[in-house]
């Protein structure tokens, strides 16, 4: 894989303990589920945000994905494992992080936030081997594991620690998994997974709808399938400069689509770019900040238009292209 964090790097940084894997003979555990749970609010946003974009665009994706809007943690992703169980008040390795709001598993009110699991389908994943700390690999097959039940059948059958069970039936949503990364202020897209940093600062910001524009970018590149072109085709700034324009320009179509204002995508692209983006554009290929907001603002209009036509904005049949998601870098397309 890419270097990029999963989500269940969550904790990696969450306190000194868990980032330094030392063993105090004091250890505070309040401050260590504090700081973990300043993880899990953070995470919880995004993937709120996330099933909201991928279940709202999901007529239009390329790719769809049967899923229950849930996210598990692996107590193992921790450099002391021994002291987050403690902290979280666990016996075994695995319990809830996130359900999103709207989904499956939200609407089912038996994922609560730090809930042990114990049996996914057949499965428990406790049983699985993996290393004594910053694993992350135990976790991510364990998500794939659920994720292919949920193809195959439509819904899996989940146990908890404390005795009690949940049938949850799936629904379809665009194929991309929204993870939260560390202390860092990145935001990237691989083709399958949209990975924010905790310290980007987007979530510094208040409004839902202008935390959702900088999700919906990086989601853009996923359902344009921008990161396969740029390995077909090269990662130089001309072609750099192609596909981030795209996905700026998608930005207020996802946003609609979603029940977000798209005129939001504007208000970050300038909130943002105002005080982030110095020197983007050399080192990366990227417009400026004020030559990004100005496409994305042509794209509201038509974004308001066809909403007030037909109630949906169709990207997948209105949206202009700028590459050829087939072939190269030079495309010549119409409205």
């Amino acid at each position: 894989m890419r270097a990029l964090a999963l989500a269940l790097w969550l904790g990696l940084a969450a306190s000194p303990l868990a980032a330094q894997g030392v063993r105090p003979s004091g250890i505070d555990y309040a401050a260590e589920r504090a700081a973990i749970a300043r993880y899990q609010d953070a995470d919880q946003r995004l993937q709120d945000v996330g099933w909201t974009l991928a279940k709202g665009n999901v007529a239009f994706c390329p790719v769809r994905v049967s899923s229950i809007g849930l996210q598990l943690q692996d107590m193992a992703s921790y450099g002391e494992p021994g002291v987050a169980r403690k902290a979280l008040g666990l016996t075994g390795n695995f319990a809830v992080q996130t359900a999103a709001r709207g989904s499956p598993a939200e609407f089912s009110g038996k994922f609560t936030r730090n809930r042990e699991v114990t049996r996914l389908a057949a499965l428990d994943p406790n049983t699985m081997s993996a290393k004594q700390r910053f694993e992350w690999q135990r976790l991510a097959t364990v998500h794939q594991h659920v994720e292919f039940l949920l193809d195959l059948k439509g819904h899996i059958d989940i146990g908890f620690a404390d005795g009690g069970t949940a049938l949850i039936e799936s629904v379809p949503v665009c194929a991309t998994r929204f993870e939260l990364m560390g202390e860092t202020d990145t935001a990237v897209a691989d083709g399958s997974r949209v990975v924010i940093g905790i310290g980007f600062p987007a979530f510094a910001y208040p409004e839902e709808p202008v935390f959702a524009a900088v999700v919906a970018h990086e989601l853009a590149h996923n359902v344009l399938g921008h990161d396969a072109w740029l390995d077909r085709n090269g990662r130089r700034p001309g072609n750099v400069r192609r596909i981030e324009r795209e996905a700026d320009r998608l930005i207020p179509w996802l946003l609609a689509n979603a029940g977000y204002d798209p005129q939001a995508a504007v208000t970050f692209m300038t909130r943002w770019g105002a005080k982030h983006d110095s020197g983007l554009r050399f080192r990366t290929g990227h417009e400026g900040w004020d030559e990004r907001a100005e496409a994305i603002a042509a794209e509201v209009a038509q974004v308001k238009g066809l909403m007030s036509r037909e109630g949906k904005a169709d990207w997948a049949a209105h949206f202009r292209r700028e590459i050829d998601p087939a072939g190269g870098p030079q495309r010549k397309a119409a409205r």
